[in-house]
């Protein structure tokens, strides 16, 4: 029975991807600031830890507690939408030791024992926004990007090892805490300067008849990037992510 560890699990993607592996007879360590495992199915093979990703000796405890695992999925994540302009660098810095310094930490703190197996995989769960630039995420978008390009790299240096490394990609996602999350890193939406663009962004974001992601999206693609090996190394989750990197090919 295979072991898959998921950070960011407390609710959205995290939570709906632990429920995923779960069903289909994984072995599922749910990792989370604030440990809560009645957001998941009883299961004898569930173990919920906490894990604070911008924390080096929480990061230490919960993989050291966790013991071999097959599949890493970095999923934790914060957001934002301010102009660049009004986007605090303090803001900006946070952002990046969780969606970037975060993701690298607890990669870190696995490839050694997948390196000595000469098996395992990471997951890192990255935004379709990646593709396609739009207005008031530069400092997210900009988080996202470097896992990206970080993992496309390591990729390189894990393949004579045996280990993979993919990216996937997901779209907006109504149905998860993200947005609303979102709102503690909001600055200068009320600027008379940008009152155009903020329109025009939070407009799209109301449209409902738009494609969207769903959890199951990113769900699904992460169980395709963990368990195919035939896979691409980026996989768009949802479908307006999808239909975003069929434009850019």
């Amino acid at each position: 029975m295979k072991t898959v560890l998921i950070t960011g699990c407390s609710s959205g993607f995290g939570l709906e991807t632990a429920r995923y592996f779960l069903a289909r007879d994984w072995q599922v360590i749910a990792t989370m600031r604030t440990p809560r495992a009645d957001v998941l199915p009883p299961s004898e093979r569930l173990r919920v830890l906490a894990l604070d990703v911008t924390d080096p000796e929480s990061i230490r405890k919960a993989i050291d507690a966790a013991g071999p695992i097959d599949v890493l999925v970095n999923n934790a994540g914060i957001g934002a939408a301010s102009p660049a302009e009004f986007t605090p660098i303090a803001t900006v810095r946070g952002i990046f030791e969780t969606n970037t310094f975060g993701t690298i930490a607890v990669t870190q703190a696995v490839l050694p024992q997948f390196r000595e197996r000469k098996a395992g995989v990471v997951v890192n769960v990255t935004s379709s926004v990646t593709l396609r630039a739009m207005p008031l995420i530069s400092a997210y978008r900009a988080s996202k990007a470097a896992v990206n390009a970080f993992t496309e790299a390591m990729a390189l240096e894990l393949e004579p090892f045996g280990v993979r490394a993919r990216l996937v990609l997901p779209g907006r996602a109504p149905d998860t805490r993200f947005a609303d999350n979102a709102h503690a890193h909001m600055h200068g939406l009320d600027h008379e300067a940008y009152a155009g663009v903020v329109k025009q962004v939070f407009a799209q974001f109301q449209d409902t008849s738009a494609p969207t992601t769903r959890s199951q999206d990113v769900a699904e693609a992460v169980w395709r990037a963990a368990t195919d090996p035939s896979s691409p190394m980026r996989i768009p989750a949802g479908a307006d992510a999808e239909a975003w990197a069929a434009e850019v090919g």
